[in-house]
């Protein structure tokens, strides 16, 4: 089936791609992505870690009804998150590409 040396030369290649997934993951880490609510109003910066840099409200909402600004905010994170999902599967996907479904490293 396999000698030595392909079998040799398989495990490096998984090694590689291992070290490459580690690498982009940790990269996802300083991508920063932004969720927005109420047509920009409220603004979620994060990273693709999901990590939260910033929460911007515009000062209009400070004054108006608490439950609304309290939608508005969680809207805003949660349209964060899910930009940082799409970021992170685009970025993984392109590493992962030639791998069979359900595969998982390291082997």
């Amino acid at each position: 089936m396999f000698n030595k040396g392909q079998l040799a030369g398989l495990m490096k290649q998984a090694q590689a791609m291992q070290d490459n997934l580690k690498k982009a993951q940790d990269e996802l880490a300083f991508v920063e992505v932004e969720g927005q609510a109420g047509s920009g109003m409220v603004k979620v910066l994060m990273t693709c870690k999901n990590s939260v840099r910033r929460v911007t409200i515009d000062p209009s909402l400070l004054a108006d009804d608490k439950d609304m600004l309290e939608d508005l905010v969680a809207a805003a994170f949660n349209d964060a998150v899910r930009m940082a999902e799409e970021v992170s599967q685009q970025k993984m996907g392109k590493l992962t590409a030639g791998l069979p479904p359900g595969m998982k490293l390291p082997f």
